[in-house]
């Protein structure tokens, strides 16, 4: 009876211990995002530094409640300190949207927003006034509407090209939401398709901002069943990092080559590194696609990604 028992005790005490390398983690992660909820960890507004980050949002995010979001994006830009300049320009209704923002981060307690309502394109600007406007900036905030429009009135233009300067050398925040997260890449999902098996005309391809000139973003991710959409960029750009971004989350692009998720949904991360084979080179048009070996990963807040290592990084026990 004794012999059982001592059986029936180490086995228990094995499975409690296979057991809590699951619940450990997930308890870490469960203590990340409550912290990130709370702001626990943040500086106090006013004495908050530029946190230098591309914050990358799937869209709806929220705009009326706790707004953890965009309170991230303020306090990353400086809190009380900080500088904000919206720009509206992928939208059709540019007046409209760039007043709600202007209200949300005012209210949110940044000391100076502006918006930058850009309706033609143009590269002949002041280049000397353009970079004092630049460079008195600590975030600037590209909303939602259509990634053709915005990159067509504001791609490669002396101000994108300051603001991308700027942001690549770790001088300010660079917040995306929607199509203006879509735009962040250099290789860019421009629309398609959903609901068919994979094929090349299911997704149509433009050219981004190249603020993350390796990574391919889809947003509204889960929400409108983009999952097959993006496998199917990433086939055709092997050498790119696919990101899918659900609504009301961020992945957020730090210096340290780390991505980290933020908010309600989930971010899906799409790594064709070791793909073993593909037939999209000489597949038709419409003919389905294989793929060998893709390897997903799917992130949920608190979450970590390690860029260059390609590899999530899990929570300490």
């Amino acid at each position: 009876m004794s012999s059982n028992l001592g059986q029936n005790l180490s086995q228990n005490l094995r499975q409690f211990d296979r057991l809590k390398q699951f619940v450990m983690p997930s308890a870490s992660m469960l203590n990340l995002d409550r912290q990130v909820a709370s702001g626990a960890g943040m500086s106090q507004a006013g004495s908050q530094s530029i946190k230098s980050a591309v914050m990358v949002i799937g869209g709806g995010e929220d705009k009326v409640q706790d707004r953890k979001i965009l309170r991230a994006f303020v306090e990353n830009s400086g809190g009380e300190s900080a500088r904000i300049a919206i720009i509206p320009s992928a939208s059709r209704e540019p007046e409209e949207i760039g007043r709600i923002y202007n209200q949300i981060f005012t209210e949110l307690g940044a000391a100076s927003v502006e918006v930058l309502d850009i309706r033609e394109r143009t590269t002949q600007q002041d280049l000397t006034e353009l970079e004092a406007k630049v460079n008195n900036l600590t975030g600037v905030f590209m909303t939602g509407g259509d990634q053709l429009r915005l990159c067509a009135l504001i791609g490669e233009t002396p101000l994108m090209i300051a603001i991308r300067d700027r942001v690549h050398q770790g001088r300010m925040v660079l917040a995306g939401t929607s199509a203006g997260a879509a735009a962040m890449g250099h290789h860019m999902i421009a629309g398609g398709s959903t609901g068919d098996p994979p094929h090349k005309e299911m997704v149509n391809m433009s050219t981004g901002l190249g603020i993350l000139p390796d990574v391919i973003v889809d947003q509204h991710f889960h929400n409108r069943n983009r999952m097959v959409r993006l496998m199917t960029a990433i086939a055709s750009y092997p050498d790119k990092l696919g990101v899918g971004i659900d609504e009301d989350t961020v992945a957020i692009f730090e210096q340290d080559h780390i991505l980290r998720v933020m908010g309600r949904g989930t971010v899906t991360i799409v790594d064709p590194g070791e793909v073993s084979y593909s037939n999209q080179v000489w597949v038709s048009s419409t003919a389905p696609l294989t793929i060998h070996n893709l390897r997903v990963h799917i992130l949920s807040a608190g979450g970590k990604y390690h860029l260059l290592k390609r590899t999530p990084l899990s929570p300490s026990i």
